[in-house]
């Protein structure tokens, strides 16, 4: 079983890993609030973000919309009319100029509706009220990857996310039915065009093996088997929502996972989760996202059992592992690299600045490698030490230098997608135009007078207390004899701390 931590070994370093973990990181201020709590509440404070109210600031256009569904029927409806026999070279010339035109219209009010909601996301990591369950909406994006590239639908992309972030931590079953039928997978893995007559394998196929079972735990013949009961899972284009299409459904006997029926996708699913391998899998999984890349044999199988006890409910598995002494080992704490939106959200939130506009925030996480309802393919991010690269690490110091002092250069390139030259060029002008951090309230005027109490000070809020020699060294040869330090002072020594190896990891 997992031991819960002990009300005596609880302290500043506790309450700010678990700020880190089940959020995006807290101010001294922040961590001191959590810390007088005592672990009990303080885990209920994450774990219970239902009680918090939130306000719905959804964006104008995350609605189902008939016209925007004609845009892209008059589109194809001039792709076939372009092709027609009776066309002359000239008209059709003419006609494929037209579709060129509505197809750009409809890409840029894409890319602006996909940047707008990227951003607000960011402000809602941030600055929301519920930090884990933006954190676990973040992990449920990463774990059923799917990509706004070939969705090529905002509301749908928002959706999807809306679904996690209702369904964060809830029952296993009930979020895999949601995302099965949810209508950006359903284009991103090709279900919605699969039938009887041809099933298409590739949902049937992730699920096992990246969203629920993991390689070697299924055979080829539970996928195709899998593939024929999950036939009939479709789209409403009209409407912009599921539709299960009868006339497509393979109502044959399957064999699946040692089970056999006549069953639907939804009997697939049910069979799946009833697997002991199922809770083990989801459970290694969290556990490598909030905790540590070690998840060793008698950990994972006490973490299976509490989700499995209590109804492959994730809330009571949650607040185990954040309550757990083995989640505060120090073989966990300061042991995982941040992803670029960590490092991005929590520097923001340290610094107490706003966090930079929607088209510059979203950019410099894709500079740093991570581009949000872009992930690079179905296994998502790989994430670890993956994040940290030469170039990265060097975007890294960049960007921190851009967050404390302002007017920076962002450096975003662009790429090979429609309107990303002109995204990137748009986003290195902002960056240039945004305002350096506020310090005033990082470092009290009273903290300021002294070397050691101005060190522990940036050590308490940007290292959480933990200044090593190194770093006292670094900043002691910035600091030089001076005994009275400005606000220029205490922005560089702020980036000189968030230019260590020690800040990249949290």
């Amino acid at each position: 079983m997992l031991n819960p931590l002990p009300a005596a070994k609880w302290n500043y370093s506790c309450a700010a890993h678990l700020y880190n973990r089940a959020g995006f990181g807290g101010t001294p201020s922040d961590i001191e609030s959590l810390l007088r709590l005592g672990p009990e509440e303080a885990v209920s404070y994450f774990v219970d973000y239902e009680k918090i109210p939130e306000s719905d600031d959804r964006p104008d256009w995350a609605k189902p919309d008939p016209e925007r569904n004609e845009r892209y029927v008059k589109i194809q409806q001039m792709a076939r009319e372009e092709m027609s026999s009776d066309k002359t070279e000239e008209q059709k010339q003419e006609e494929a100029e037209k579709r060129r035109k509505a197809v750009q219209e409809v890409q840029r009010d894409q890319l602006r509706d996909l940047q707008q909601f990227r951003g607000q996301w960011l402000q809602q990591m941030a600055k929301g009220p519920r930090p884990l369950q933006e954190k676990l909406t973040l992990y449920w994006h990463g774990h059923f990857a799917t990509s706004a590239i070939k969705v090529r639908n905002a509301y749908f992309m928002w959706q999807q996310i809306d679904t996690f972030r209702n369904m964060a931590s809830g029952n296993w079953l009930a979020l895999l039915n949601a995302v099965a039928t949810d209508p950006a997978m359903l284009i991103w893995l090709d279900q919605a065009q699969s039938r009887e007559q041809h099933p298409n394998e590739n949902f049937a196929r992730e699920c096992m093996e990246l969203f629920t079972l993991g390689e070697g735990h299924y055979t080829e013949k539970d996928v195709t088997e899998a593939a024929r009961a999950m036939t009939g899972w479709s789209l409403d284009r009209i409407h912009e929502e599921y539709h299960f299409r009868p006339g497509m459904h393979d109502y044959g006997s399957k064999t699946v996972l040692g089970k056999t029926g006549k069953f639907y996708g939804k009997d697939v699913l049910e069979i799946i989760v009833a697997q002991p391998q199922a809770a083990r899998f989801i459970s290694g999984k969290l556990w490598k996202f909030f905790a540590s890349e070690d998840c060793r044999p008698p950990l994972l199988e006490a973490m299976a059992d509490v989700f499995r006890s209590n109804g492959n409910n994730f809330k009571p598995l949650l607040r185990a592992m954040f309550r757990s002494e083995e989640f505060y080992a120090d073989t966990v704490v300061g042991s995982q690299v941040k992803s670029p939106v960590q490092w991005l959200v929590g520097t923001v939130r340290l610094l107490e600045r706003p966090m930079p506009p929607p088209i510059v925030s979203t950019e410099m996480i894709k500079t740093l490698g991570q581009d949000l309802l872009l992930p690079p393919n179905v296994k998502g991010w790989d994430g670890g030490l993956s994040w940290i690269t030469t170039n990265t690490l060097l975007a890294r110091y960049n960007q921190a230098g851009m967050l404390i002092m302002g007017q920076g250069n962002l450096g975003a390139q662009g790429g090979g997608r429609p309107g990303q030259q002109a995204i990137a060029q748009f986003a290195n002008a902002a960056a240039r135009r945004m305002a350096p951090a506020e310090v005033d309230a990082l470092v009290e005027e009273s903290d300021r007078r002294d070397a050691d109490t101005f060190m522990a000070a940036l050590g308490k809020r940007f290292m959480q207390g933990r200044l090593t020699d190194k770093h006292r060294e670094i900043l002691r040869d910035y600091l030089g004899t001076r005994t009275d330090f400005n606000d220029s002072d205490v922005r560089h020594a702020i980036r000189l701390l968030m230019c260590t190896p020690e800040y990249q990891v949290t």
